[in-house]
């Protein structure tokens, strides 16, 4: 199975006169079906881990495997950012089905899905969205929106899915559902990495990983 690796990966920034390291010499992997929790407290480095296993960030030194890159089709590599990111003029199961409609032909993946439809529709009513189909972002909650942008993430069971705080706007219920989800991707060969304040997360996940001022550690915080 496939999965990801990065390796000592440095990611700094400048604020004005100071440079700030945000990572510090990351070495993660993460293999096809795992599931894994990075877990540490807001300025932490969790986001700007994913962004730069996305390729929204290029690193300052370090290496990963596969190389980021923006333009990897969805088969590839999912993401479900906090900004959620759902296109405005999109009714929210267009959005869950939007990466079926720019699904690149470079896909790496030779198991992707063929036909995404019963997919997507299966997602909107795990998450409770089936009624909400035909509305606008705008005309859906805030948690709504975010199962939206979880379920659009899944449509094309990804290799790679990162998800930043997807539960973060969800009662328990719900937040339940969305990591149900990923647990399935991951049973389905996903790697899925989810950076989480969510403590129930952790224990759904097969492993925790803690990041404290741009560090990686084993296991949950104490």
């Amino acid at each position: 199975m496939t999965g990801f690796a990065a390796h000592g990966v440095v990611k700094r920034f400048t604020r004005g006169t100071e440079t700030v390291t945000a990572l510090a010499g990351v070495d993660l992997a993460v293999a096809g079906g795992e599931f894994v929790a990075l877990v540490g407290p807001s300025g932490s480095g969790k986001s700007t881990l994913l962004a730069v296993l996305c390729g929204w960030e290029t690193p300052d030194e370090g290496t990963l495997e596969p190389a980021a890159a923006v333009d990897r089709g969805w088969s590839d590599l999912a993401l479900v950012p906090q900004a959620l990111g759902l296109v405005a003029d999109l009714s929210l199961l267009d959005n869950v089905l939007l990466p079926a409609r720019l699904r690149r032909h470079r896909t790496t993946r030779t198991d992707a899905p063929g036909d995404p439809v019963p997919l997507a529709h299966r997602l909107m009513a795990d998450f409770g969205l089936e009624h909400l189909a035909d509305r606008y972002p705008h005309q859906a909650s805030l948690g709504e929106q975010q199962r939206a942008a979880v379920a659009r993430a899944l449509v094309l069971r990804p290799a790679l899915l990162l998800a930043d705080e997807p539960t973060a706007h969800q009662d328990r219920d719900h937040a339940d559902a969305l990591l149900d989800a990923l647990r399935d991707a991951a049973l389905d060969g996903s790697a899925v990495l989810l950076a989480t304040h969510d403590e129930v997360a952790w224990s759904r996940a097969d492993r925790v990983v803690s990041m404290r001022d741009g560090r990686l550690a084993a296991g949950a915080p104490s």
